[in-house]
């Protein structure tokens, strides 16, 4: 759509964006999504009890189960916040690898995602989700209403996140899962531990730092953060707190800092405060917790920096070289081999994991990572690929796959790997490691979830992980005879593997994170490390050691050692929910959950493409507002948008409607303006004004494709279009003024590549965009004239890391009606310099970098997260121009992230001075920018 459709750019448009972070408990923390499913999928609805839930057919039994938890869920963990009864559709998702789980408004609407990741929470996902998401779903009808209002939704929205910080948004429902659960993040150590870590080697933090985060240092998280300060407030004010807060913010909602005011009305202190008294009362359980334990210091191995850093997953090459998985602030995650003196070789970068994971044995590493449908965005797969060591060589063993967690034999030869249908079936699978394919599939009658298997030495014997609404079981499967060796239990086990007799896992007995084994015979546990923080990812060296990781206070790093057996030792967690678990009095919100079946109807995409949510005010500028109607529907399929402007200056009104269907492969779209226009023309050598009225309708078929390689992304994007013009109502033009302006038409290709970038990075290292466009009438013989125009962007690494060059290369030529347009790239400052030559062509070289990283709060106006500078040098019109060799503008930037006001979008403030070639005799021009993003 134009820009147009953009919502106002001040009030509401900023603060639906705060509100945009409404994920759930997925590790991945996606916004919510806009994407598709391929046509395909058939989907059907059921409807229970204020819920409409829909879903691909294959997901029925799973649909069927949700019925019957969603309805009782929700009155359960609504009742603190006063709610019994909601109306809301409700989408469950197969065709996604990673998981995930969202409310919005505009549409309302939840997601779900079915498919659960390799490491999560000790009981069933989806139940998990719904405890979870349901509370924001509470938290919603609290603020706005549990009833449908069909057309303010969006402002409600805007109103959501300006009343509410998302640490309380989503702390509260962290809070609600554990109390409500036999289960819970807050009940899991390592959810925690970099929060702990932190406070305990004496870093604090300033409110903003904790909530916003650090380009820079190991911060706890707005989820941690937010659940520490609303269990806090339950144990201190009782069950009924939250409820208390946002029942003050809606009835006095225009107010600055409104959930800041509202906390220190009950509690007598604002935000910061709190937060502040929360880390000091935490610190000091912590230190009594580490005063109760007695813990091994364990000497870190790889290169220390002074960035958060983690080295995941470590595994002996030889007594010399140690390979990892290593991701930072300033790097992606990529492979990396450490030699003994701790010095470097990075291999190769990865892609997307919702969890590190490799597996090396015998010269060969094999790893999975997430790959999306070139299409349909809502689509994705976790493939398995190899690379050898010895030959050099890269492989993809499996395409459009859903297998996680492959673990090599220790011949190298056959993997075993977790591998979840579309009907949320999950079996183990065994696959030859040299073709690929799947030779032998176990059994999984119960249908538990399945997570991280492994071989023994002699590839014969299997240990996995279980997972179901009971608990977590650590399970032995031998010649597909199953033992369980620890039953549904609520530790959070994770990633077993052989050990000589003996199995070796993760789990938290001590109430840290450690390594464990069990005798596979006696069922014995002992513990193996006793760690400060945390122990994580054992294998087994040649000499008899373990190499691991050991949790520092900034990230994963890597020890080994001697590990001997000790005893368990005697659960010291600090479990924070204790209060809250204790005022709902209910155990597990999943308990008693009845069997019935509900009615199953057809969802029919074709009758279900309108669903009108909101009217909003739309600013185009100072000169142009009104109000739009919007329509998205619940499947993402088709936008609608459809409203009047008032032209200030012109002192009349345009009327607009936007369609959009994006169900097909190609993304078509109308667009129909019924507007006024003015233009000023010669006549008798004076200045004439003239008026006219214009019905603009443009049709737009977009073909967007794109996909990703390790850690290469490419994408492609067609696009033609076509419009068609009829003018009317003419006040004082001249007769040859044209009424019709006949179809031009627009052509667009778009290629871009570029390699995975991190949170510093301004640019890619590596990456190219090559644009070609051609605009031409050839149905309009009144209005001749063409522009072709052809662009290009390089970027490059800079001197130091996160540093980028940009070197741009930009070619048009137009004619006729087009010869003053300008389709390329122009120099900075290009609109305030008088052209001597039409434009043909440009050349442009920027250098951009991050300098300091100074994580300041500047009391409730700002927090500070970078600087970044810029050089840049711009020629324009080489070889037409009499300047060559000369820049036409050359200058320096200066930018600055931060969050204003303590609101979650990140602002980019920015000044440019530009200084213009001298033959144009033009002084340096001063430049502003704002943006924001979220």
């Amino acid at each position: 759509m134009t820009s147009n459709n953009i919502l106002n750019k001040l009030l509401i448009s900023i603060l639906t964006i705060i509100t945009l972070s409404l994920s759930s408990v997925s590790v991945f923390g996606q916004i919510f999504s806009t994407a598709q499913n391929p046509l395909s999928v058939k989907w059907r609805y059921i409807r229970a009890d204020g819920f409409k839930i829909i879903y691909p057919d294959k997901l029925e039994i799973e649909a069927q189960r949700m019925a019957n938890t969603l309805p009782l869920t929700y009155r359960r963990v609504a009742t603190g916040l006063g709610q019994q009864n909601t109306s809301i559709p409700l989408l469950l998702q197969n065709q996604e690898t990673i998981a995930n789980g969202f409310v919005q408004l505009g549409p309302k609407k939840a997601e779900l995602y079915a498919t659960p990741p390799q490491y999560f929470d000790s009981q069933d996902w989806l139940n998990n989700l719904a405890v979870h998401e349901l509370r924001h779903v509470a938290q919603f009808d609290k603020l706005t209403g549990a009833q449908a209002h069909p057309f303010p939704e969006l402002v409600y929205f805007a109103y959501f996140g300006a009343g509410l910080p998302t640490w309380f948004f989503e702390g509260d429902a962290v809070v609600t899962e554990t109390a409500w659960t036999e289960s819970g993040r807050g009940r899991q150590p390592n959810w925690i531990m970099p929060f702990r870590a932190s406070v305990l080697e004496g870093k604090k933090f300033s409110y903003s730092k904790a909530y916003f985060g650090s380009n820079r240092d190991v911060t706890p998280g707005y989820y941690q953060m937010g659940y520490l300060m609303a269990a806090d407030m339950r144990e201190k004010y009782g069950r009924f707190f939250s409820d208390s807060l946002l029942t003050d913010i809606r009835r006095r909602p225009l107010r600055l800092y409104p959930f800041s005011r509202s906390l220190k009305k009950f509690s007598n202190q604002n935000t910061k405060n709190y937060f502040l008294s929360v880390q000091k009362n935490a610190t000091e359980k912590w230190k009594n917790q580490e005063e109760n334990n007695e813990t091994e210091n364990y000497k870190s191995i790889n290169k220390k920096t002074g960035v958060a850093t983690n080295y995941f997953l470590p595994v002996r090459l030889n007594k010399n070289r140690i390979l990892a998985l290593k991701e930072s602030k300033q790097e992606a995650r990529y492979f990396v081999v450490i030699n003994e003196d701790q010095s470097e070789q990075k291999l190769f970068g990865i892609g997307y994991q919702e969890q590190p994971w490799f597996s090396y044995k015998n010269g060969v590493v094999v790893w999975d990572e997430i790959r999306y449908d070139p299409r349909y965005k809502q689509r994705s797969y976790s493939v398995i690929c190899s690379y050898n060591l010895k030959t050099k060589k890269f492989k993809k063993l499996s395409s459009k796959s859903r297998l996680f967690s492959p673990s090599l034999s220790a011949d190298g030869k056959k993997i075993i790997a977790s591998k979840v249908e579309l009907n949320n079936q999950f079996n183990l699978v065994e696959i030859d490691a040299v073709a690929g394919n799947i030779t032998k599939v176990y059994p999984n009658p119960e249908n538990a979830i399945l997570q991280t298997p492994g071989f023994d030495k002699s590839g014969n014997r299997i240990v996995y992980i279980s997972v179901s609404e009971k608990g977590k079981s650590l399970c032995l499967l031998d010649s597909n005879k199953k033992t369980v060796l620890i039953g549904n239990s609520r530790q959070q086990l994770s990633r077993p593997i052989f050990i000589g007799d003996k199995i070796v896992f993760n789990a938290h007995f001590n109430g840290i994170d450690n390594i464990y084994s069990i005798d596979i015979e006696t069922k014995k546990i002992t513990a193996l490390s006793n760690s400060k923080y945390g122990a994580f990812n054992p294998s087994e060296t040649e000499d008899g050691a373990i190499i691991f990781n050991d949790y520092k206070m900034n990230g994963y790093e890597i020890a080994e050692e001697r590990l001997t057996e000790k005893p368990v030792g005697e659960n010291s967690f600090v479990d924070f929910s204790a209060a809250a678990e204790q005022q709902e009095n209910v155990g597990n919100v999943f308990a008693n959950i009845p069997d019935s079946t509900f009615k199953s109807e057809p969802y029919h995409q074709a009758l279900n493409l309108f669903s009108f949510h909101s009217i909003v005010p739309v600013i185009d500028n100072e000169y142009v507002f009104g109000l739009e109607l919007q329509s998205n529907n619940l499947l993402n399929t088709m936008d609608f948008y459809t409203g009047a402007k008032y032209h200030r200056d012109l002192h009349r009104f345009e009327y607009t409607a936007d369609v959009s269907y994006k169900a097909l492969y190609p993304v078509l779209s109308v667009l129909y303006r019924d507007r006024p226009r003015r233009s000023f023309y010669r006549s008798k050598n004076a200045i004439q004004q003239g008026d006219w009225r214009e019905h603009y309708i443009k049709f737009n078929a977009s073909l967007p494709l794109s996909f990703n390689a390790r850690n290469q992304n490419y994408a492609f994007t067609l696009n033609a279009a076509t419009s068609f013009t009829q003018r009317y109502q003419p006040e004082n033009m001249p007769t040859n003024f044209i009424r019709r302006l006949k179809f031009p038409l627009e052509y667009n290709f778009t290629f871009n590549h570029s390699v995975r970038t991190t949170e510093r990075d301004i640019a890619p290292k590596w990456a190219q965009v090559l644009r070609a466009t051609y605009n031409h009438q050839p149905f309009d013989k009144n209005l001749g004239g063409e522009i072709m125009a052809l662009e290009s962007f390089f970027y490059f690494p800079g001197f130091f890391k996160n540093h980028s060059f940009l070197a741009s290369f930009n070619y048009q030529k137009a004619s006729g009606v087009n010869q003053y347009a300008t389709e390329i790239a122009t120099v900075y400052g290009y609109n305030n310099i008088l052209a001597k030559s039409k434009l043909q062509n440009s050349m442009l070289f920027n250098y951009r970098f991050p300098f300091a990283f100074p994580d300041w709060e500047i009391g409730p106006l700002a927090y500070v997260r970078n600087f970044r500078a810029g050089l840049f040098c711009h020629y324009e019109n080489i070889g037409v121009d009499s300047n060559i060799g000369a820049p036409k503008t050359y200058g320096f930037e200066l930018n600055t992230s931060v969050n204003i006001l303590r609101y979650q979008p990140v602002v980019d403030l920015g000044t440019r001075v530009v200084f213009v070639n001298k033959i144009y005799n033009q002084h340096p021009i001063f430049e502003f920018s704002f943006n924001y993003s979220f």
